[in-house]
């Protein structure tokens, strides 16, 4: 019989509590679980625009694959989370 080792209750909240080190965008209509901050709010803060005079605030990556004109944005959470601070 295999002795199957099950994570400890305590081990498994601590996993929750990690910071991640990037944020994908949320989906169209939800909010993101960190900030609370929509879709197009994060758009406007990372991607360069009349909105922020061509330079965003918040620091950002697209992952995509060679000649793909689509990808993953990925929203670094260190940036946001500075830049939020510095409003509050």
């Amino acid at each position: 019989m295999m002795n199957a080792t099950l994570p400890s209750p305590s081990a498994a909240m601590a996993g929750e509590s990690l910071k991640p080190e990037w944020l994908r965008l949320p989906a169209p209509g939800s909010r993101c679980r960190f900030t609370g901050l929509s879709r197009s709010t994060l758009n406007e803060l990372t991607i360069p625009g009349p909105a922020n005079a061509g330079t965003p605030p918040v620091k950002s990556v697209v992952l995509r694959k060679r000649g793909a004109l689509r990808g993953i944005r990925l929203i670094s959470y260190d940036s946001l989370m500075g830049y939020l601070n510095e409003l509050a």
